[in-house]
């Protein structure tokens, strides 16, 4: 089965956002924000090779009809291929975990790299039949990417340029062989610590959605300054604080809503608005239509 001409593959649970860029190249994504297992499956024959990044929590990729499992832990990565048998994704996604994957051609690919292919281990003439797993680190700079296409905010028009820009982008960064592999283009995301900070900072703010403390009291509790806070909260997941959390605050209140366990003004008080009305027009902003016209869309 060609990659480029499937659709996605989904279940009851859940499916992977799929952004194509190019013939022989796709943008996975997915996020379970949820508390339950979310298993994913899609189809990817033997010409192509996987690149998967777990930006938060834990995955296990299942093979074999659940004979062997190979874990993905947070801030890791795995390159997975195969040139003698398919390499079907089987994903279990762990409970508030998100991941990105590139999956790129083996023609695609060695093209990239023509060059200069016998940089790249398993594409030298000694491998390049041989199945080939190799996990790593993420680093600050490849994060700051990967959270940028899992939390893509912008216009969707531009959509398929902006991954195609960053995929790229990652790649270069995953096969950087220069010994600043891995400075971050901004200084001040060089230090893992202050990376740690921001991270810190988005676990706050969602904890704590329905009162969210001030910037200031924010840049206080992770012990940076406030204009370290906005610059580097926006440098990697791409949006200022509160944008972020709006965007959050929202996707929580469409799944409450679409439970049918509350009604729209429970669901408001939940995710921090003290008035109906004050809800109603947040959620008309983010997804163009009423709470009470979403529920009667999708019951």
């Amino acid at each position: 089965m060609n990659l480029e001409k499937s659709a996605s593959k989904s279940n009851a649970i859940g499916t992977f956002d799929e952004t194509y860029i190019e013939d022989g190249f796709f943008v996975l994504t997915c996020k379970n924000d949820s508390d339950d297992l979310k298993n994913l499956e899609r189809k990817i024959d033997s010409s192509y090779i996987q690149f998967h990044f777990c930006t938060k929590g834990t995955a296990a990729f299942v093979f074999n009809q659940g004979n062997y499992t190979l874990n993905i832990d947070e801030e890791t990565s795995l390159l997975l291929y195969n040139p003698q048998r398919d390499l079907p994704i089987n994903l279990e996604l762990k409970p508030h975990s998100w991941l990105v994957s590139l999956v790129v051609s083996i023609k695609k690919f060695h093209g990239l790299f023509s060059e200069d292919a016998n940089y790249v281990t398993f594409l030298t003439d000694d491998n390049k039949d041989k199945k080939y797993y190799k996990d790593g680190k993420i680093s600050p700079s490849m994060a700051v990417v990967l959270n940028q296409l899992i939390s893509f905010n912008l216009n969707n028009s531009i959509k398929p340029l902006y991954f195609k820009g960053k995929a790229y982008e990652l790649l270069s960064l995953f096969f950087n062989r220069s010994e600043d592999a891995d400075i971050e283009q901004c200084p001040f995301l060089v230090d893992e610590v202050n990376v740690a900070k921001l991270k810190k900072a988005k676990d706050i703010i969602i904890a704590n959605m329905a009162e969210p403390p001030t910037l200031q009291e924010l840049a206080d509790e992770i012990d940076l300054s406030l204009k370290k806070l906005k610059e580097g909260f926006k440098q990697i997941y791409g949006d200022s604080v509160f944008s972020f959390l709006f965007d959050y605050k929202m996707e929580v209140a469409r799944k409450l809503l679409e439970s049918g366990d509350y009604n729209v003004n429970e669901v408001g008080l939940k995710v921090g608005y003290s008035t109906g009305s004050h809800f109603i027009a947040a959620f008309k902003k983010k997804f163009g239509t009423t709470p009470k016209k979403y529920i009667q869309a999708t019951s």
